[in-house]
């Protein structure tokens, strides 16, 4: 039976309930002799939530712990230690019930560690399982703790994990609209495992006042980009397998309109609908559960298209379901009932321009072009990785 971590709630989604990684492949958090070697004898504070496990399921702090890492608290990001607060959330700080050790929400009033949150550590390890979209908050979470260390004099390591989206595509974010939703001039898929990103983020100097942490990221081992990778946990409350993963980028521009995405329902992010018929046939009524308490269109019946078995996607991200809710919508700029925030997902206005002009998908993937093949050139830099 392989240990699971006591302190944290597991979300297994392998149907066999065993945790389940890819053949070959050896996980910065599987190399904790090389981790060791950096916290003998340090202060460490974690930053970790319930994706922090190693190959044979135990949990990073677990395996910390037992063998005898100093560790004065852990600093937890969106949804929480365990992983089950809705979207947006605010985690409360308090103490993990089974070791005692502080606990510090670095989402809500506080995203970035302060000094004196910092007084007592010498060392943060930054271990979460990342989703490779530039709107997933977990990597805005990194780089405040990235200018936190480097601010602070205080070393950071990151534990690297493969990128379950690892291709590059979408608008490159425009930094008039950075956000927490967005914090750097990258595409919404950035084709980065988490370390990879890391040295971007320091490298380019995006941290403030252009400062450099002491970073040192602990490679995978027997990965290339481009590789498959099964999540065995789920990240989020609202990501709960491989597909909603694999459509979350090209979904989640919903989360700015009137269109559910499936939030209070069992498969989130699988599905798009809203309350009127000329969405289509299929339909579904969003519900009150763990992680969607409040879920839009709660208990109205919402029609539009089941995406569960859906797998051709145009490409990385594929503008067609958007555009064509729009345009089934009939609102016209309407539809975007939240504009701002659909500018913060996509990093520009001009993505919600293009659409309420009737741009096409090609013509919309067109413009995008140049700015990616100048990411890409960027890119390559920082590759930890071979490309397959």
């Amino acid at each position: 039976m392989k240990k699971l971590c006591l302190s944290l709630f597991i979300f297994l989604i392998c149907s066999s309930n065993i945790i389940v990684f890819a053949q070959n492949l050896t996980l910065g958090a599987d190399r904790l002799d090389q981790l060791l070697s950096f916290t003998q004898n340090k202060k460490v504070a974690l930053v970790i939530n319930q994706t922090s496990i190693l190959s044979d399921g135990t949990h990073i702090l677990d395996a910390l712990l037992s063998r005898n890492t100093h560790i004065v608290k852990i600093f937890a990001p969106e949804h929480g230690f365990r992983g089950d607060a809705d979207a947006g959330e605010k985690i409360v700080d308090g103490k993990d019930s089974r070791t005692g050790i502080p606990l510090i929400s670095l989402y809500g009033k506080n995203y970035k560690p302060s000094t004196e949150q910092l007084n007592d550590v010498d060392i943060i390890i930054f271990d979460i399982q990342d989703v490779g979209a530039r709107f997933y908050t977990y990597i805005s979470t990194m780089h405040y703790v990235l200018e936190a260390c480097a601010e602070n004099n205080k070393q950071c390591i990151v534990l690297d994990r493969p990128n379950p989206n690892d291709q590059i595509d979408g608008p490159v974010l425009d930094l008039k609209y950075k956000s927490f939703v967005g914090m750097h001039p990258i595409p919404i898929l950035h084709g980065l495992t988490i370390g990879e990103l890391a040295e971007m983020i320091n490298g380019e100097g995006w941290l403030k006042n252009k400062t450099k942490c002491n970073l040192k990221v602990i490679p995978m081992i027997g990965w290339k980009h481009g590789q498959s990778y099964s999540l065995p946990i789920k990240p989020s409350p609202n990501l709960p397998n491989d597909q909603s993963i694999y459509l979350y980028p090209s979904l989640c521009f919903f989360e700015a309109t009137n269109v559910s995405v499936g939030r209070g329902t069992d498969f989130p992010f699988q599905v798009i609908g809203a309350p009127n018929k000329k969405y289509g046939v299929f339909n579904f009524t969003p519900q009150s559960n763990e992680g969607n308490k409040s879920p839009l269109n709660l208990n109205k019946t919402c029609y539009g298209k089941d995406l569960r078995d859906y797998k051709s996607l145009s490409r990385g991200i594929d503008l067609s379901f958007l555009i064509d809710f729009y345009h089934k919508s009939g609102q016209g700029a309407a539809f975007f009932t939240n504009p701002e925030f659909m500018d913060l997902l996509a990093g520009t206005n001009s993505l919600r321009l293009q659409i309420l002009k009737g741009g096409s998908k090609e013509m919309i993937y067109k413009n995008w072009e140049n700015d990616l093949n100048t990411y890409k050139t960027m890119r390559k830099k920082y590759l930890l990785y071979p490309e397959n």
